[in-house]
C-alpha cells in the first residue's frame, strides 16, 4: 500500500507536464479564483526543478505518529489527531505533508475590512509587519482541516528580537478578488525570547504579526515628520543658495574642489526636492492607486540618494587624492571621469530596477507599546514589489555603510594631518599665547565638521536611532538640515577666498586642508 501511494502521487505529479512548484505563484496570481486557493491544491502535485529545495518541504508521513517538518527559520509539528483526520476514509497509513515559506508581499491585504473584531483585525487596515517578511504554508492530506482537537505547532526564529508578536492566518475576503485579512482567530502565540510558538487548531498559511525594532509613539512619529519637512524644505533653500555661492566662488578661483562640491549639493538639492514631492503626492492618492507619477518619483528618489551617496564617496576619493597623492598629479578629464561615475553609477542602477517594476507606493507602520498604529506612506519603492527587501538591502544599508566607512577613514587621515602640520612649526607657534592657541584649536575643529558634513557622516547618526528616542531625533534633524550644512561649508570657503586674497592674514595648517585642490 505504501508503494502504490507513493506511486499513485508520481504519477499526479508526472502528469501535469510543465506545472513546476517554481510557477504555481505565478500561474495562480494571473487566475480568476483566489491565489491562495489554487496555490494550496496545486502545490501538492506540483514538481520541483530542483532535488533539494531549502524552503519546501513534500514528504509521506506515518498518521498514527507525529510528524514534524524543518524549514529554515521555521519548524512544523502535527500530532498523530490531525494526520488521522486528514486521511479521511482512506484505509492507507500514509499521509502527504507539505511546508513552504513564502514572501508576505504576496499577500494582499483587502482595502475594505470591518473594525473592532480583535487586535488583528483592527491593526490589518494598515499593512501588516510580518517577521522575516515569511509566511508558512501547512497542508496535510488532500482536504483541508479545521477546529482539531489538538493543535499543530509551528516555530518562527527571526534575527531581530521583537517585543511583542501574534501568530496570524491568512483569511480570504469574501469578495474573492485575492485580498484577505490576517486573523488570530483559532491560534495561540508564546514567546520564549529567542522564538515565537503558535498553536493553531487548523492548517492554512501562517505567520507572525510584530511590532518593528523602531518603536515611536504616535506623538513622536507626528514630531519627527513635521521636523522632516520642515528640515528638508529648509535644505532645499540653502542648496540653492549654496549652489549660487558656489558657482561664485568657481568664476573667482576655478578648482575641482568647488566643481565637486556643487555636484555633491546639485545631488543633495535633488534628494531633499525628490523627498519632499514624493511625501506630498500620496496626500492626492486614493488608498489603493499606484499610478506611473507616484513610481516616476519613487524612481528619482532612488536615484536622487544613489546620487549623493556617490558624490559623497567622490568627495572622500578627492580628498584621498589631495592628502596622499599630492605631488605630480595629473588626471586627463578628471572631473568628466568623476561625473560618469557619481550620475552614471545611480542612473544605470535605477534603470535596471524600473524594468523589474520595483518602485510604487510605500507604507511604513510604527507602533508603540500602547498598540497604536501611525502609517507613513511615500512614493519610494513598491511594499507590495517581491524585489524590494534585496534591492533597499542593497541600496540604503551595503552602499552607504561601505561609503561612510571610507570617508571615515579620509577624515581621520585629515585629522592626522592637521596633527602633524601642527607638530612640524616646532611649537613655535603654540608659545605665542593661549588665546591665538585656542582660536586655531577652534578653527581646526571647525574645518573637520565641516568635512565631516561633506563627506556625509552625519548618515552614520543612523546607529543612534537604535538606542533611544533622542538618537531619532538627532539623526532626523541633523540629515534634514543637510542643505544648510554644506550652504554654511559654502559660506566658509567664499570667507577663505577673500581671506587668501588679504596678504595681511596668515594661513595654517586646517586653512591650507580646506582649500588646497589640484587642477585638471
Amino acid at each position: 500500500m505504501r508503494i502504490s501511494l507513493f506511486l499513485l502521487l508520481v504519477w499526479l505529479s508526472e502528469t501535469r507536464s510543465g506545472d513546476f512548484c517554481e510557477d504555481v505563484i505565478h500561474q495562480c496570481k494571473q487566475g480568476r479564483a483566489p491565489w491562495t486557493r489554487c496555490f494550496e491544491d496545486r502545490i501538492v502535485t506540483c514538481r520541483s526543478r530542483s532535488r533539494f529545495s531549502p524552503n519546501f518541504v513534500r514528504r509521506l508521513v506515518n498518521s498514527s505518529q507525529e510528524a514534524e517538518a524543518i524549514l529554515p527559520r521555521c519548524r512544523v509539528t502535527v500530532p498523530p489527531s490531525a494526520l488521522q483526520r486528514s486521511r479521511g476514509a482512506a484505509p492507507q497509513e500514509l499521509v502527504l505533508l507539505v511546508a513552504t515559506v513564502l514572501s508576505s508581499t504576496l499577500f494582499e491585504p483587502s482595502p475594505h475590512l470591518e473594525r473592532g473584531r480583535g487586535a488583528a483585525t483592527q491593526s490589518t487596515h494598515r499593512p501588516a509587519v510580518i517577521m522575516e517578511e515569511s509566511v508558512l504554508l501547512v497542508r496535510a492530506g488532500l482536504h483541508p482541516l479545521n477546529n482539531l482537537p489538538q493543535p499543530i505547532r509551528l516555530t518562527f526564529k527571526g534575527d531581530t528580537q521583537a517585543k511583542d508578536g501574534t501568530c496570524v492566518f491568512w483569511q480570504e475576503s469574501r469578495l474573492e478578488d485575492g485580498t484577505g485579512r490576517w486573523s488570530a482567530d483559532g491560534c495561540a502565540t508564546t514567546n520564549t525570547g529567542a522564538a515565537f510558538v503558535c498553536s493553531c487548531n487548523h492548517l492554512s498559511f501562517f505567520a507572525v504579526l510584530v511590532n518593528p525594532s523602531l518603536s515611536v509613539g504616535e506623538s513622536d512619529a507626528v514630531g519627527l515628520t513635521y521636523l522632516t519637512y520642515v528640515g528638508s524644505a529648509l535644505s532645499v533653500f540653502f542648496a540653492l543658495i549654496g549652489l549660487i555661492s558656489y558657482a561664485c566662488l568657481q568664476r573667482r578661483r576655478p578648482e575641482t574642489a568647488i566643481s565637486v562640491h556643487m555636484q555633491l549639493t546639485g545631488a543633495l538639492l535633488c534628494l531633499h526636492l525628490n523627498f519632499l514631492l514624493s511625501s506630498f503626492w500620496v496626500w492626492v492618492l486614493e488608498e489603493d492607486e499606484e499610478g506611473w507619477v507616484c513610481q516616476t518619483l519613487g524612481l528619482f528618489l532612488h536615484w536622487s540618494l544613489l546620487a549623493t551617496f556617490s558624490w559623497t564617496a567622490l568627495e572622500g576619493f578627492h580628498l584621498y587624492l589631495l592628502l596622499v597623492k599630492v605631488f605630480n598629479i595629473y588626471i586627463r578629464k578628471y572631473l568628466l571621469k568623476l561625473c560618469i561615475v557619481g550620475w552614471g553609477l545611480p542612473t544605470l542602477t535605477v534603470t535596471v530596477c524600473g524594468i523589474l517594476g520595483v518602485y510604487g507606493k510605500y507604507s511604513l507602520e510604527l507602533r508603540d507599546g500602547n498598540s497604536h498604529n501611525s502609517t507613513t506612506q511615500m512614493c519610494w519603492m513598491s511594499s507590495r514589489s517581491a524585489r524590494r527587501l534585496s534591492v533597499s538591502y542593497a541600496s540604503t544599508v551595503a552602499f552607504p555603510c561601505l561609503v561612510l566607512l571610507y570617508n571615515s577613514c579620509m577624515l581621520g587621515l585629515v585629522v592626522l594631518k592637521i596633527w602633524r602640520m601642527r607638530r612640524s612649526c616646532g611649537g613655535t607657534e603654540w608659545k605665542k599665547g593661549n588665546k591665538e592657541n585656542s582660536t586655531r584649536l577652534w578653527k581646526d575643529c571647525a574645518t573637520v565638521l565641516g568635512l565631516s558634513c561633506v563627506l556625509g557622516l552625519p548618515w552614520g547618526l543612523l546607529s543612534a536611532t537604535y538606542m533611544s528616542i533622542f538618537g531619532i531625533y538627532l539623526f532626523t534633524v541633523i540629515n534634514s538640515l543637510q542643505g544648510l550644512l554644506l550652504f554654511l561649508w559654502s559660506v566658509a570657503l567664499t570667507y577663505r577666498s577673500r581671506s587668501d586674497n588679504n596678504p595681511s592674514v596668515r594661513d595654517t595648517s586646517s586653512q591650507k586642508i580646506m582649500t588646497t585642490s589640484f587642477s585638471t
